[in-house]
């Protein structure tokens, strides 16, 4: 499965990018995430319960980063094993460039599935991936902005909800 994406996001490339290589940021975009650890400088161990389809799985694994440009763009890879229901394994090219005081991230997404989740097909697979991705960069997009939101506030700037964006 290949998908491609973009969002904007209300904050500087740098902050972007600090949020992209937090933990604790990570851990409160990925969906059904249950941990998320440093084990070293560009690899993380993951632990995340989806549901795809009929098919509940709690997935084991690991993430590393990769191709690190600062602040500009990176790789991200993972695999996963969700014993019975089989495994996941993927990747995605990551860039950020400035945008009219805002930052656009862009993405490249390559992912496959084994075991009983392939069994489901592309369609499902394919839809659940769009909802999760799409989850993951609201979610990131609200958290990363937040800060710079609040100090406009601070600074008497006004605030505008995230519709449009």
């Amino acid at each position: 499965m290949k998908m491609t994406g973009e969002q904007r996001i209300a904050a500087s490339r740098q902050a972007v990018w600090e949020a992209l290589n937090d933990p604790e940021v990570l851990k409160q975009c990925i969906p059904g995430c249950q941990s998320l650890e440093r084990e070293a400088d560009e690899r993380l161990k993951a632990t995340v319960a989806i549901k795809v389809g009929p098919i509940g799985a709690k997935f084991a694994g690991a993430v590393t980063l990769s191709d690190l440009d600062p602040p500009n763009a990176y790789r991200i890879s993972g695999e996963g094993q969700g014993g019975v229901a089989g495994f996941a394994k993927g990747g995605a090219e990551v860039r950020l460039v400035d945008d009219e005081g805002a930052t656009r991230l862009t993405y490249d997404v390559q992912a496959q599935v084994g075991g009983r989740l392939a069994q489901l097909g592309g369609a499902v697979i394919d839809a659940t991936a769009k909802q999760l991705a799409g989850a993951f960069f609201k979610r990131f997009g609200e958290i990363v902005a937040r800060p710079s939101e609040a100090a406009a506030a601070e600074q008497g700037g006004e605030l505008t909800s995230g519709a449009g964006r």
